[in-house]
């Protein structure tokens, strides 16, 4: 394989499957303000957190991690500076304690904190202010859940160096090579030994949550229901009742962490799970699953690529479509039934809303993942959407970047209806 496509390959890899805790969202806005927390280097008076609409859309609804149960663009602000360890990143909360929460709770009776939308910017923009007397800490966060693009003390810059575009993509990779094609043949290609270190993490860590969501009560118990009077379930209602039940926890404050896809632990959950378990249920060899997760992962990152971190486009079909393409790898199928489980799969759901996380990210994974699977069964039968039908096109690199576009530029208009109707406007 071209060794400019495998270096480029892998960094995706290791960029993107990073452990984050609790919801990305809430949890970037803990990790900014942990940020301007050690920049002041005090204890603040106030704090101010302004966000764009796909951030409060995407906090309102979901627990915040290790908060006793709280919600709220200001408990995942006031969490990160009262106890939150910004060296750890999107695991900034992992040390929180009763008694951090407990000067939570005091701090947000006394009006600590203000919160603020803020329009025509990124659809991930984070800002938060913090004030200490006459010292003053600045953080911005833009695009990416940990991108911080902005620091300052008393209005002066700490930004030592802000890197430019091409920098970014040494260290990010460029998703613009990716395709379907490349993806399968670096899959065959890569290194165990440089996959291992990357993948584990993502079983292991994904494979535990769900494991928590089916033995204990969150949610609305997705998970737990699907399986409910299955004493034999199918290979398929398994894989989709495993994801959904860590989806369960994760959306309703379960503390575990998560390895993400996408800049979303749900995405991380939909695209590895239920590779995971068809590699168990038909007994692969180690290899087979690492290579399988690979092909998964990026065919995820593949498709997010052409849409953006947030939209009204529901991440989880991404997701799941590329949890099929890792199943079609497990179990040989040819080239041709993997691109075809592309197509249809996102011909039937790509469209799903995101309107914020929140428990019923559970189903929709349910649902995209019992559609992918569908969307495979029919490419083995040489049963596909042809091209016409919609938005689908011949190649499907095409079908792809068509149905990026409609919810990259098309959805925009929902998403903002979708936030005017959660905001009550």
């Amino acid at each position: 394989m071209d060794h400019t496509l495998y270096e480029n390959h892998l960094t995706i890899l290791r960029s993107e499957l990073v452990m984050a805790l609790g919801c990305t969202e809430p949890i970037a806005i803990a990790y900014a303000a942990a940020k301007a927390r050690q920049l002041l280097g005090e204890m603040p008076d106030h704090c101010t957190v302004h966000c764009s609409g796909n951030i409060v859309k995407n906090v309102m609804g979901v627990t915040v991690p290790n908060s006793g149960g709280l919600k709220g663009i200001d408990v995942a602000a006031t969490l990160g500076i009262v106890g939150g360890n910004p060296e750890l990143e999107l695991a900034v909360l992992e040390g929180i304690t009763e008694e951090h929460r407990a000067k939570v709770r005091e701090l947000l009776a006394g009006g600590f904190c203000a919160c603020k939308l803020i329009e025509n910017v990124a659809t991930l923009y984070i800002v938060v202010e913090l004030a200490a007397g006459e010292h003053t800490a600045l953080v911005e966060i833009q695009n990416t859940h940990k991108n911080i693009t902005r620091m300052e003390k008393d209005g002066v810059s700490q930004m030592e160096h802000v890197p430019n575009q091409e920098e970014k993509v040494q260290k990010t990779g460029d998703r613009s090579l990716l395709t379907v094609d490349n993806i399968v043949e670096f899959a065959n290609a890569v290194s165990l030994d440089e996959i291992e270190p990357i993948l584990t993490p993502q079983i292991e860590c994904n494979m535990a949550i769900c494991r928590e969501g089916l033995e204990n009560h969150y949610g609305a118990e997705v998970g737990r229901v699907l399986l409910d009077g299955n004493t034999a379930p199918t290979i398929g209602l398994k894989a989709r009742a495993y994801a959904a039940a860590g989806s369960d926890a994760r959306m309703n404050g379960c503390p575990m962490p998560v390895v993400i896809n996408s800049g979303s632990g749900n995405q991380g959950i939909t695209v590895s799970v239920p590779v995971v378990i068809y590699a168990e249920e038909h007994k692969l060899p180690r290899e087979k699953l690492l290579r399988a997760l690979v092909v998964a992962n990026l065919i995820a990152v593949h498709q997010k690529s052409y849409i953006g971190s947030l939209s009204a486009y529901c991440g989880v079909v991404s997701a799941a479509c590329g949890a099929a393409c890792g199943v079609c790898y497990l179990l040989d199928h040819p080239r041709s039934v993997l691109r075809d489980t592309i197509t249809n799969t996102i011909a039937t759901v790509g469209g799903m809303v995101c309107d914020g996380a929140k428990s019923s990210c559970a189903a929709k994974i349910s649902t995209a993942l019992q559609t992918a699977l569908l969307g495979m069964k029919m490419g083995v039968h040489n049963c596909a959407f042809k091209p016409g039908e919609g938005m689908v096109k011949e190649d499907v690199e095409e079908t792809i970047s068509n149905i990026g576009r409609m919810g990259r530029v098309g959805m925009k208009a929902t998403d903002n209806e979708i936030l005017n109707i959660m905001l009550g406007n």
